[in-house]
């Protein structure tokens, strides 16, 4: 009897020859010591697509030699495509149960792929919170139960779930999280902010919140992603253009406001960081709000008052 290619291959995707030729795939794997699917999976050439697991009972290993690793509850990995499987059961531990999802990416989920902390090219994370832990394994048993389902959309709308799960993976890896602020690195923003029209020195703002210029300067760069001249130009700059959008304030005496003395200096450091003048930019504004021009709409009422009086004479 023929059996097509198609027929032959493995339907289980728990078990070895299975295809993966779908854009995702999704399941629970329950490795039980003695069970049988209590095998190491070796891939050496990894997979055409990622996969993504998450353990949510016992523990597993990863790789062998140096390079093992354990994963244990509320840990979550990324096996980027290519990347040599080996895994299963940690020895010692008497089952090992995550959940899995296979898929192919879409084009512009690139950075939540980039997963900084990696061993051989597989990403990993550590849920800390246990809620976190229980939000990420209801996504996970969501794209189970959603990609199985009978619908039309089924598989677009698992997609949709993963691509939920790993923006919160992003959000959640600790390289992603936002850095508080150091207390004396908001007092020197606040400091500039409030004397933004005043040519305040680095020495006169390392003053003002108890630290040398040299270490200000580095802490700011640090926390801020540039230095302290760059920053006030850019709120100058914000203020600038507010002031013109919002005021008929001669653009000399904006300059002055913000802190530049000479206007043409301050037209000059406006047009490189706007593209356009000072000027320009408040002429540009005013055309976006009135593209019929004040003449126009003079008329236009005009216009419409006269037909209003020949309609009451023809009454």
């Amino acid at each position: 009897m023929f059996h097509s290619e198609e027929s032959k291959q493995q339907l289980n995707p728990l078990l070895p020859g299975y295809s993966f030729n779908l854009y995702l795939v999704a399941g629970t794997t329950p490795i039980i010591e003695n069970g049988p699917l209590d095998f190491t999976i070796d891939r050496p050439h990894g997979m055409k697509g990622y996969i993504i697991n998450m353990t949510v009972r016992g523990e597993g290993r990863i790789f062998d030699g140096t390079d093992a690793f354990d994963c244990k509850p509320g840990d979550i990995l990324l096996f980027s495509p290519d990347t040599p499987h080996y895994y299963g059961r940690a020895p010692g531990s008497p089952d090992w149960y995550h959940r899995w999802v296979y898929f192919r990416p879409r084009g512009y989920w690139a950075n939540w792929l980039k997963w900084p902390n990696q061993t051989r090219g597989v990403g990993r994370l550590r849920l800390p919170d246990p809620t976190l832990v229980t939000e990420f394994d209801e996504l996970f048993q969501q794209i189970d139960r959603t990609h199985r389902g009978a619908r039309r959309t089924s598989e677009e709308l698992a997609i949709n779930l993963l691509e939920r799960l790993l923006i919160r993976a992003f959000e959640e890896t600790p390289e992603n999280l936002p850095t508080p602020l150091d207390p004396r690195i908001q007092a020197t923003c606040q400091f500039i902010a409030k004397n933004l029209a005043e040519d305040v020195s680095l020495d006169d703002i390392a003053r003002h919140v108890c630290l040398s210029p040299s270490r200000l300067a580095h802490l700011f760069r640090e926390q801020m992603g540039m230095n302290i001249l760059r920053w006030r130009e850019d709120q100058r700059i914000t203020l600038a253009k507010q002031l013109l959008l919002s005021t008929r304030t001669p653009v000399s005496t904006v300059a002055g406001k913000v802190g530049y003395d000479d206007q043409l200096y301050f037209s000059r450091v406006f047009r490189k960081r706007v593209g356009v003048s000072p000027s320009g930019f408040r002429k540009a504004s005013e055309e976006a709000r009135h593209p019929y021009g004040e003449l126009h709409l003079h008329s236009q009422g005009e216009h419409i008052q006269a037909m209003v009086a020949g309609e009451d004479a023809r009454r």
